[in-house]
């Protein structure tokens, strides 16, 4: 008679699991202490919440229009009284909440995609030139320069007047226009860290180049990676809402927060405030938001002001 001998977890997973918890209460802890992030995360739910499932939850088709009932100020109610109006409808009748919560999907999408593709190239960059340095460092700093040389909403409206509008031509646009903030830091980062003991004992060991980077010194500059990454989709999602009021974003049938507010501009005179009021609330929250994350992650991630006790 044999017995066989369970184990539930090893002690190494054991320990893992126990220092992840001990870091996410933690974690809770000081975002209740500083208050304001707690508010902010709400709001990033609320609009993650709109961009995944505006579709099932909008109350309308957002490109339907009803001429009868164009500029009907908030909380007009259908003649059929089958739909209700809450936040109004703009100059061709389309439900305004409805393309509130369509275009929290698109501030979303080109926000964080913007930012993986930036991030993504600039982390490579920075890590070749900080860890090689001589003409490739050069090179890519150079290049760097030359960009931040011209402004960049300058850039990004030559590029998509040539490349045309549409969702993947603004994330590629405006990541492009990111990737030079992540190289700088990651080169700095890495120049800092290629000498240190431990990437010194990878080499030794004959660690390949690409690991001694991917898995030696690039798990060691995520922190400021990741307050960076925060501060900068709110500032992308400000230039894809910039470039939609110009008319230079995504196509006039696809509703974004930017796009709302161009089409209010001629409104206002008439006193339809309903229309510029809710996408300029939503566009001011969701960067706000994103802004009081990143500054909370700043401290959090300083190990400076980090206090595990």
């Amino acid at each position: 008679m044999s017995v066989q001998v369970h184990e539930s977890s090893s002690p190494a997973t054991a320990r893992s699991r126990s220092g992840f918890g001990k870091a996410l209460r933690h974690a809770g802890r000081s975002m209740i202490a500083a208050r304001w992030p707690v508010l902010a995360l709400l709001v990033l739910v609320v609009v993650s919440i709109s961009a995944m499932f505006g579709p099932r939850i909008a109350p309308l088709d957002p490109n339907r229009q009803n001429i009868m009932l164009r500029l009907a100020p908030p909380m007009t109610v259908a003649k059929d009284g089958k739909a209700v109006h809450v936040l109004g409808t703009d100059g061709l009748g389309r439900d305004v909440l409805s393309r509130l919560l369509y275009g929290a999907r698109v501030s979303l999408l080109v926000g964080v995609a913007a930012i993986v593709v930036g991030g993504t190239i600039g982390v490579l960059g920075g890590l070749v030139s900080g860890y090689f340095g001589g003409w490739i460092d050069d090179v890519i700093m150079r290049l760097g320069d030359i960009q931040l040389a011209f402004p960049f909403i300058l850039l990004a409206i030559l590029f998509l007047i040539v490349l045309g509008p549409g969702v993947v031509n603004l994330v590629l646009v405006l990541g492009i226009g990111q990737w030079i903030t992540y190289a700088r830091i990651v080169r700095a980062q890495t120049l800092s860290l290629r000498e240190k003991e431990f990437v010194e004992a990878a080499r030794a060991l004959g660690d390949p180049t690409t690991s001694v980077l991917f898995r030696t010194i690039l798990p060691n500059i995520i922190a400021p990676l990741t307050v960076v990454a925060s501060f900068n989709v709110a500032s992308v999602i400000l230039s894809e809402a910039s470039l939609s009021f110009l008319g230079l974003g995504v196509p006039a049938t696809v509703p974004t927060w930017g796009s709302m507010l161009a089409e209010s501009r001629d409104q206002l005179i008439a006193n339809k405030w309903w229309l510029a009021l809710y996408p300029g609330i939503a566009i001011v929250a969701t960067v706000l938001a994103f802004n009081i994350m990143g500054d909370w992650l700043r401290d959090f991630l300083d190990p400076r002001l980090k206090e595990l006790g």
